[in-house]
Order: C-alpha cells, then sequence, then structure tokens
C-alpha cells in the first residue's frame, strides 16, 4: 500500500495543494474522528468545508450537501466514508477540480486511485492529514 501513500505526495497536498479542503463526512458530531481532524486542519491554516447530507455548521464554516454544492473551489477533499462510497466522491472530486483526493485511515479503493491519477490529480490512501501535518514540522 506504500505506493498510495508516498511522501513526496503526502507533503505536496498538504503543502503545495492549497488550503481549502473539503471534508466528507464533516458533521457536528464531537465523537467521529472528522469532527478532530478538521480542527487540526483549521489550526495548520487550512479552511475546512464541512460536506455532509444534514449540510451542518461546523468548526464555523457553512456545511455543504455535496462538493458539486460548493460555490468556490476546493483544493483538496478529504474523505471519512467508507471505501465502498469513497470512490464516487473521489470522482466527484475530480469533477469539481479539486487538485488531490485524500482518503482516510482504512479507506482503500484501488480503483479509484487510479482515476483521480488519470485525471491529473494527487491522491493518498489509507492516512490522516492530522498525523502527518505534524511531523513536515519536524
Amino acid at each position: 500500500m506504500a505506493g498510495y501513500s508516498d511522501a513526496a505526495t503526502v507533503r505536496r497536498i498538504l503543502t503545495e495543494s492549497g488550503d481549502t479542503w473539503a471534508v466528507v463526512g464533516l458533521s457536528t458530531n464531537t465523537a467521529r474522528a472528522a469532527h478532530g481532524v478538521a480542527r487540526v486542519l483549521q489550526r495548520h491554516g487550512k479552511r475546512v468545508v464541512p460536506v455532509h447530507p444534514k449540510a451542518e455548521t461546523v468548526h464555523g464554516e457553512p456545511g455543504y450537501a455535496s462538493l458539486a454544492e460548493i460555490p468556490f473551489p476546493v483544493d483538496v477533499v478529504d474523505v471519512f466514508v467508507n471505501s465502498s462510497q469513497a470512490g464516487d466522491i473521489a470522482d466527484q472530486a475530480v469533477a469539481v477540480g479539486a487538485k488531490a483526493v485524500w482518503f482516510q485511515l482504512g479507506v482503500i479503493d484501488e480503483a479509484a486511485y487510479g482515476r483521480v491519477r488519470e485525471a491529473g490529480a494527487d491522491m493518498v490512501m489509507d492516512l490522516c492529514p492530522a498525523i502527518e501535518l505534524p511531523m513536515l514540522e519536524r
């Protein structure tokens, strides 16, 4: 799986891809991992855009029910959904012009990885930006 999360791609997404991150699966549920990860992203200067069917405001940012409803460009799509749904989200990320797709820990879809890379966007799978960001600062 290392090929799906090489250090150069991780660094590029975190430092060069842009600061507007759509977090798919982010809701007001503080027990969910997406809630804490979004807070870490904000602390590192990222604008976090919640994407969830409930379209709730989280961490001060208004939410949207889908990526297509976000009325401004998104740089990175961070995916906190089951692997069986993740490929569809990756395709939507490409459709809205995201520069990168990030599948969280445990989220793996090799076919989606191939489609995203073929479309010219960066992608990593089975990693967490809240773990990777602090490691860049060392």
